[in-house]
């Protein structure tokens, strides 16, 4: 298998030139961190950054605040299982933000584990901050979004929703009912010019991945993609900010594979 190296990195355009943004679990690495950079890079005027992790999310913040002297940056803890939380989020996005243009559900949970040995608790914990996560943060913003007849809410998926792959079972239950969630609450969000769509990541290396499997594994996986590699996290971002952006105008409901679905 040959593999293609990563395109560099794609210059900014303005797509999101005056939005503010809203994004889940987006401190230390990852397509979070990566979403947050991409967003502010595209004309971002405020960004609101989540985390469960109280140090990495200011730091997080920090960072980009430093970073991008131009825009407001914020950081703020939330557990998405945890509806105070979830509450919490939203009100001080609202207040800090002016109101949230976009919502970019980031936040998830993996593991490793066959079904015959996997608990209760393993299940329902990842199905909680993955799928139940996004429903909360979901009708939480609908309800602020709504009144105001527009927004953008970009669902982070996976194509193990779609793909099967063993001792997954519990993260890609939970990654379908990602896919389910935004088709179904897509129409009802259209109703009030609210657009609703998902991207579906195959592999991205990144710290958090490798902590959850073996590199072996990761490798074997990376090899079987149309380029013979993992995404890079930006590749990844980038997809996330077009759905979040105008040019996706027309959208609803929509899951877009980044990539393969080994065409």
């Amino acid at each position: 298998m040959i593999t293609v190296p990563p395109p560099p990195y794609v210059p900014a355009h303005g797509l999101l030139k005056g939005k503010s943004i809203l994004i889940t679990a987006a401190a230390g690495g990852g397509i979070g961190f990566a979403t947050a950079r991409r967003c502010l890079e595209e004309g971002a005027r405020a960004l609101m950054l989540s985390d469960m992790h109280p140090r990495r999310t200011e730091e997080a913040a920090r960072t980009l605040a430093q970073d991008f002297p131009q825009a407001q940056v914020f950081g703020q803890v939330c557990n998405v299982a945890v509806e105070a939380d979830v509450q919490a989020l939203i009100d001080a996005a609202e207040d800090k933000l002016g109101g949230t243009d976009v919502l970019i559900n980031n936040a998830g949970l993996g593991g490793s584990r066959r079904v015959v040995d996997m608990s209760d608790e393993e299940w329902t914990k990842v199905l909680d901050v993955t799928l139940t996560g996004t429903f909360r943060m979901t009708r939480a913003m609908l309800r602020k979004m709504q009144p105001r007849g527009r927004g953008a809410i970009v669902n982070n998926a996976s194509v193990l929703g779609w793909r099967a792959q063993k001792e997954q079972a519990h993260y890609a239950a939970a990654k379908a009912g990602v896919m389910a969630l935004t088709r179904c609450s897509a129409l009802e969000a259209a109703e009030f010019g609210i657009r609703i769509n998902a991207v579906s990541p195959s592999i991205v290396f990144h710290e958090h991945l490798r902590k959850s499997a073996p590199e072996s594994l990761l490798n074997e996986l990376a090899s079987r993609e149309a380029f013979g590699r993992g995404a890079e996290a930006w590749e990844v971002a980038n997809v996330m900010v077009f759905l979040a952006s105008d040019y996706a105008s027309y959208l609803v409901g929509e899951v877009i594979s980044a990539s393969s679905q080994r065409a």
